[in-house]
């Protein structure tokens, strides 16, 4: 895995506020996307463009 120790993860807003169901996620070129309770599993690597397809989709209910 590349390093990504220089990307900034962030509580995503679509995780719900219990604490034990949260999503990281830092943007950038390819957006990275981690299980809060689980960080050395790894991330999902998401191309920018698809990642803001995907949450406009959410925002109109399309998923």
């Amino acid at each position: 895995m590349p390093d990504i120790s220089h990307r900034k993860f962030h509580k995503s807003s679509y995780s719900s506020g219990k604490q034990e169901n949260c999503v990281e996620v830092a943007e950038g070129a390819a957006t990275l996307v981690r299980d809060t309770q689980n960080r050395s599993a790894g991330y999902l690597s998401v191309p920018a463009r698809e990642w803001r397809a995907f949450l406009e989709a959410l925002k109109r209910d399309d998923i």
